[in-house]
């Protein structure tokens, strides 16, 4: 695989594919966006798609811990320094399932470089509306996705305001 082209905190686009996490850890965990649905690529090379029809609400996006207080946990911020702890912790898509009904934790293993604070609120914004719209399903449509990350990786929003203006105009992107 080629190097990432376009980011927006942990989400990567390489070559034609939107994954999650670092694809390039030896033993890592990753996620990836496809038209079919969210694809958990696990360490042992097995792979788990989960229907985005199946996927009924995206309730958070954590980094750092599986259940922190607020959205990150210590490992998020340290994750990102350099020195030993780079690039160390997982984060993780909580989701709810339908049929059967079930609450699930989708993690992935966090990429070296840091990821600045307005890319992952941009990110976990992106994540919460496309949900919140009914729209899951436009994360696996390849061409959208990367008109819309192009659009946030661009801006730099300092309010909560701002960042709901930015994801709402990608949003139709």
């Amino acid at each position: 695989m080629s190097t990432a082209h376009t980011s927006l905190g942990p989400l990567t686009r390489v070559d034609d594919r939107w994954l999650v996490g670092d694809h390039q850890r030896a033993g890592g965990m990753w996620l990836e966006f496809r038209a079919e649905g969210l694809c958990v690529h696990q360490t042992d090379s097995t792979e788990l798609v989960t229907p985005w029809a199946r996927i009924m609400d995206l309730n958070r996006f954590t980094l750092g811990a599986k259940y922190p207080r607020g959205s990150y946990g210590a490992l998020a911020v340290l994750g990102g320094w350099p020195g030993p702890w780079n690039g160390r912790g997982r984060g993780h898509l909580h989701l709810t399932l339908r049929h059967p009904y079930e609450d699930w934790l989708a993690s992935f293993d966090r990429h070296p470089r840091p990821y600045s604070f307005v890319e992952v609120t941009l990110f976990d914004a992106l994540l919460r509306r496309t949900a919140e719209d009914g729209g899951i399903h436009r994360l696996g449509d390849r061409e959208w996705l990367g008109r819309a990350v192009q659009l946030l990786a661009e801006q730099r929003p300092m309010s909560a305001g701002r960042i709901r203006d930015a994801v709402t105009e990608a949003l139709r992107a």
